[in-house]
């Protein structure tokens, strides 16, 4: 944004081709910057766009060396593009570990190596004596129930070992784990201990007797326990360094068996190993029925076992296969990123190791593959993968089928000895989730965008952003009622008594039920459990936090307010009154059948949304006996915000609904018209309400006449002095087009004098055929129309050509863009047809209405409004539909808002066009020469640049605004707002103060002007709705008006034009025109510098003495108190922050 530097005439001019580098962008004090025009910040070049480098003719076009013709060639066949690879490469870059590092923690390993090796030996007691443990440490397990058969001593380790990605060299920063495997000597382990978790008792008490020793060591900086991947059975112990290198690494200590010291037989899927009378305190029925299965506690077992064998397999498969390691590397971003690898039954970082270790193996992917492909290969696997997966090349007939597994676990994925699923711990919801996310990214790089690497690798998604609605449980000792009332004994038994785990697979399955077609996705989200210090019990089940489940929503079924059933002579009937419960009552239908039916409470578009919240709390309550208390649904927090103020059960689609129906009756009578010299060839709205988007839909008004002056000659109301501002009435603009004909002027002023006339005659006409109350000007109609005001414009299609012709003196005509020109067409042409795209957006994507009010409404309400114009937030809020990337399109205005404002602040706005293709009518060629010529011609365009497929050059919703310090005081704010919304919303003992992020910040500003409730027409819309108001001169029943209101009245925002008007020079204004009490006043920083005495810059100014010479300077206190006589009656106080300037 700028000229070029010194020299690019001369290299031009000397033929030397230019290339353009990326400078890194600079936003410190850029905001504080003035500038009078959006795209004048002239002078030397802006930080953070692209800049010419000057290269020479021999440095452009030598010879390519073998090394780069390699590096071609490899580029070619295993990336799509040069940028591509090099986004990779800095990515691994960013997240490898480096050499010095590696350095400095193999000293730390060798250091444990021999500590934990010199941990002293105890004497033999029984396993329930554990009285030999010293006081300052606790077991690091619930021994419940405490009795168990079996002796302990401790003894030291057989071998301790490094396990897991730091040795194989695909661990990513910024959390460096190191997982050892302490191998405890067989002499302290029986045959039996697989049974009634004995192992877990001798191994909580050989980690608490190791915990002990190590944690009176000043070596180490911190011992702490943790679980190891949630489970509550394998508890782990944590070491990091002392001083400086405490957040080096994490070493995670895991004591495991011998190798084969178990038989795997033992610990086959169907096996039990917990046994009833030991656990319930009962024996199984007599009715010969065995013992209920134990498939998870098998597993944790063999998981020990196979801790080295796993990274053997591993470091034979990775071995040098840099591609192999990046591409898991790039995996475990991946994960991260989507939040897939947390806790309990996440997809680690492990499973995508053995996955790709899988591929290897079945030869889908190639050792001398890069990282990108290996990433490619393995999403692309996911995607299309439904049945189970082994690793097991044995043929031998005594290992377990797969489908055994598949009846103990709904993933499946065998290692190589056969006994053990990988996948064990993860839910079938998550394999979705997976399955899903998968799905999109392979979308996103078939799509081959050129920001599909930031978008895959780079884009956090959270669960609030990633899903519509999302739901709470809490607190999770609820669960423990479900399992009773689910008759989970049998999984109790399995996980050990946690009952969070044991009730969650059904629970998601009762909800994926009753949910049906307005569910495409289910997932669900438990936060880590917390290390814990030594000295402390372990925690319990109930305080790892809160279960969250996010519901992804199809929004073709998700207003529907029926559960339709079979009918009720089918045999199915039986399960559905069952499933649903009191819900469910027989319905006769206009066919005549009789069917069982469930019918949802919602008479608004916003209630109907909710409707799984009801779904949800009912199920939940009739099956698991989980009160709606206990449920924290967020799915409709931020519609208060978009409510009118008189209405509570809608969000306002029907008051637009019913706005757009009577424009599309008064459309049908435009067109019927008769008695008109042309007819009307096209009517087009070109209104929010139109497309959906106005904040406060309008309602048919009525208005009081007692309130008002009335103009009998005008049949037009006016407002009386000595009665509160009555209510906002904004006309509707509608364009009407009429035919082509010759006998149109040539001439500009012609023109508007003929659409004068025809103005007059379609309000004539209007009134004649069909009694519509109507008021004709000059330029414009007023049609009054069942409560609604349109304003009908007659357009000329050749007046914007005419207003662009410029005659020279010599008589030549040439076409030039002048202002008028430019308003004309945008107001006539490209207005209509961007209401008309953006209303077809609305039928496709329900939600787009509603995340447009929100965004335009948090937008005001930091005061911003005036920077940014309708359209403009609307092509922000359409690009979060079109282009959801790496998203799906947005299905509750909830997540539409978090994606604005995440969208807002993370937009490189001055290196980027916002490419908005409206009816996909852009092909990716054109989009790139789009980018191309943005690129060439950025210093002529405004800061925001928004791209349509019918304004691709000039950014017409923009031109006017915003300036380059609002646009960042708009990115800053967002970048505020987002986490403490998210986390408001993911707080699952409620959000609090919703509002919060609504509220400006009024400490920026200098002055503020407080007005005047009673003269603040829209005074109810404020985002704190006021207790109570003014009477607006409106009557609460419809029906029909002879007069026309008052139309477009707001003081507030005519006090404001006479303020820009008189002090524009001096200051900037900021206000909220819904309802807003304050107008902020920023004194520009020019304002305060001395100019020279000019008799004709004495306006708000007075003369100083400075250096014996006369300057201007701001006359402060005769400026205030100019805004004060400037508003009186309106100006409440003004208030003057003079702590924050000085003349």
């Amino acid at each position: 944004m700028g000229p070029a530097p010194a020299g690019a005439e001369n290299r031009e001019a000397a033929g030397e081709p230019e290339v353009m580098e990326l400078a890194l962008e600079g936003t410190g004090k850029e905001g504080k910057k003035e500038s009078s025009k959006k795209h004048a910040l002239a002078g030397s070049p802006v930080e953070g766009l692209l800049q010419p480098v000057k290269l020479s003719r021999a440095e452009l076009y030598k010879e390519p060396t073998n090394e780069e013709l390699t590096r071609l060639r490899e580029t070619e066949s295993l990336f799509h593009s040069s940028l591509l690879r090099l986004q990779v490469e800095e990515l691994l870059k960013e997240v490898r570990l480096p050499e010095k590092k590696k350095e400095r923690i193999d000293t730390f390993l060798r250091e444990v190596n021999q500590r934990v090796l010199k941990v002293p030996s105890t004497p033999r007691t029984e396993l329930t004596d554990q009285t030999w443990l010293p006081a300052g440490v606790r077991v690091p397990l619930h021994q419940v129930p405490y009795t168990v058969k079996g002796c302990f001593r401790f003894l030291p380790p057989a071998q301790v070992i490094v396990v897991g990605s730091y040795l194989l060299g695909t661990c990513v920063r910024p959390d460096i784990n190191v997982d050892m495997a302490v191998t405890m000597p067989r002499e302290i382990l029986q045959d039996k201990d697989g049974l009634n978790q004995r192992y877990f008792r001798k191994r909580a008490l050989y980690l608490a007797h190791l915990a002990h020793h190590l944690g009176q060591d000043p070596f180490f900086g911190s011992v702490r326990f943790s679980y190891t991947r949630g489970c509550h059975l394998k508890p782990s112990l944590l070491l990091r360094p002392h001083g400086k290198d405490e957040r080096l690494v994490t070493v995670r200590l895991h004591p495991c068996p011998p190798p084969d010291f178990f038989r795997p037989c033992r610990l086959l899927p169907s096996k039990n190993n917990v046994r009833s009378a030991w656990y319930r305190g009962q024996s199984p029925p007599g009715d010969g029925s065995s013992e209920p299965p134990t498939p998870h506690y098998n597993t944790w077992v063999l998981q020990d076992m196979t801790l080295e064998s796993h990274v053997q397999l591993l470091s034979t498969v990775l071995g040098s296969a840099l591609g192999l390691k990046d591409g898991v590397a790039l995996l475990k971003v991946w994960l991260r990123q989507r939040e897939l690898d947390k806790g309990l039954g996440g997809f680690s970082g492990f499973l995508v190791s053995m996955l790709v270790a899988f591929l290897v193996s079945t030869r889908k992917i190639h050792t001398t593959m890069s990282g990108y492909q290996v990433l490619r290969s393995v999403l692309q696997f996911l995607d299309l993968t439904v049945n189970g997966i082994s690793l097991c090349l044995s043929s031998d007939p005594s290992l377990p089928a797969l489908a055994d597994f598949h009846q103990a676990f709904p993933v499946v994925f065998l290692d190589s000895s056969g006994y053990l699923n990988l996948c064990a711990d993860v839910t079938a919801s998550t394999y979705h989730q997976v399955q899903h996310e998968a799905r999109l990214s392979m979308a996103l790089l078939d799509g081959r965008a050129d920001d599909g690497f930031q978008l895959l690798l780079m884009t956090p998604k959270p669960m609030i952003r990633a899903f519509d609605h999302v739901l709470h449980l809490h607190p999770l000792s609820r669960l423990q009622a479900a399992c009773h009332r689910l008759k989970l004994w049998p999984e109790l038994q399995d996980l050990g008594g946690d009952y969070v785990s044991a009730a969650l697979g059904s629970l998601t399955t009762l909800l994926e039920q009753g949910l049906g077609s307005r569910l495409h996705l289910l997932a669900h989200s438990r936060p880590p459990v917390s290390e814990w210090d030594i000295s402390q019990d372990p925690p319990k089940h109930r305080d790892s936090g809160t279960l969250t489940l996010g519901l992804l929503l199809r929004p073709e079924g998700l207003t529907s307010v029926l559960e339709l059933g079979p009918e009720a002579n089918q045999p199915e009937a039986a399960d559905f009154r069952q499933f649903w419960g009191s819900r469910s009552e027989l319905r006769r239908f206009q066919d005549g059948a009789i069917r069982e039916a469930v019918v949802w409470e919602a008479a608004s578009m916003a209630q109907k949304r909710l409707i799984p919240h009801q779904v949800v709390t009912h199920l939940l309550a009739l099956h698991a006996n989980i009160p709606d208390t206990c449920v924290h649904y967020v799915g409709g927090l931020l519609d208060a915000l978009i409510q009118s103020p008189k209405e509570t059960s809608s969000t306002g689609e029907e008051a637009l609904a019913a706005a757009v129906r009577c424009y599309d009756d008064l459309s049908r009578l435009l067109w019927g018209l008769e008695g008109l010299p042309l007819t009307v060839s096209a009517v087009q709205g070109a209104h929010p309400v139109l497309r959906y988007t106005e904040v406060f839909p309008p309602t048919p008004v009525r208005p009081a006449y007692s309130f008002y002056e009335q103009l009998r000659e005008r049949a037009s109301l006016l407002p009386r002095p000595d009665k509160p501002c009555p209510a906002y009435v904004e006309p509707m603009p509608v364009v009407c087009h009429l035919e082509g004909s010759g006998q149109w002027p040539q001439d500009a002023e012609a023109i508007r004098r003929v659409r004068a006339a025809f103005q007059l005659r379609l309000a004539e006409l209007l009134t004649q055929q069909h009694g519509l109350q109507c008021r004709a000007t000059a330029t414009h109609t007023d049609v009054l129309k069942d409560g609604f005001v349109f304003r009908v414009c007659v357009a000329c299609q050749r007046e914007p050509q005419i207003l662009r012709e410029m005659r020279s003196p010599e008589g030549m005509i040439s076409l030039r863009d002048t202002p008028a020109s430019l308003r004309l067409e945008r107001d006539t042409r490209h207005l209509p047809l961007l209401t008309s795209a953006l209303h077809g957006l609305q039928q496709q994507h329900p939600a787009f209405s509603g995340v447009a009010r929100l965004a335009k409404r948090w937008v005001r309400a930091q005061l911003l409004g005036e920077g940014f114009t309708d359209e403009s937030l609307d092509l922000v809020v359409a690009a979060l539909f079109l282009h959801p990337e790496p998203f799906t399109p947005p299905s509750s205005p909830q997540v539409g808002f978090l994606r604005f404002l995440f969208l807002v602040s993370t937009f490189d706005w001055k290196n980027n066009p916002l490419i908005v293709n409206l009816n996909n009518e852009l092909t990716v060629e054109e989009q790139g020469e789009i980018r191309s010529g943005f690129l060439a011609t950025r210093t002529q365009l405004p800061i925001m640049v928004i791209v349509t497929p019918q304004d691709r050059k000039n950014s017409v919703w923009t031109q006017d605004g915003p300036s380059p310090q609002v646009l960042q005081q708009l990115v800053v704010l967002a970048a505020e707002a987002l986490p403490v919304l998210e986390k408001q919303l993911m707080d699952p003992r409620g959000p609090g103060d919703i509002r919060t992020v609504f509220r400006p910040p009024l400490d920026t500003y200098d002055v503020l002007i407080r007005l005047s409730p009673r003269h603040i027409p829209r005074h109810r819309q404020a985002v704190d709705s006021p207790a109570a108001s003014f009477c607006r001169g409106l009557l609460s029943e419809p029906g029909p008006s002879s007069l026309m209101p008052v139309l477009g009245y707001d003081p507030p925002q005519l006090y404001l034009a006479q303020l820009r008007e008189a002090f524009g020079d001096l200051a900037l204004f900021f206000y909220d025109q819904h309802g807003g009490e304050v107008i902020g006043v920023l004194w520009k920083p020019s304002s305060f510098q001395p100019q020279p005495f000019k008799a004709s810059n004495t306006k708000g100014r007075m003369v100083m003495s400075q250096g014996g010479e006369l300057v201007m300077v701001p006359n402060v206190e005769a400026i205030l108190e100019d805004f004060a006589v400037l508003g009186e009656g309106l100006v409440r106080a003004v208030e003057a922050r003079s702590e924050r300037w000085t003349v």
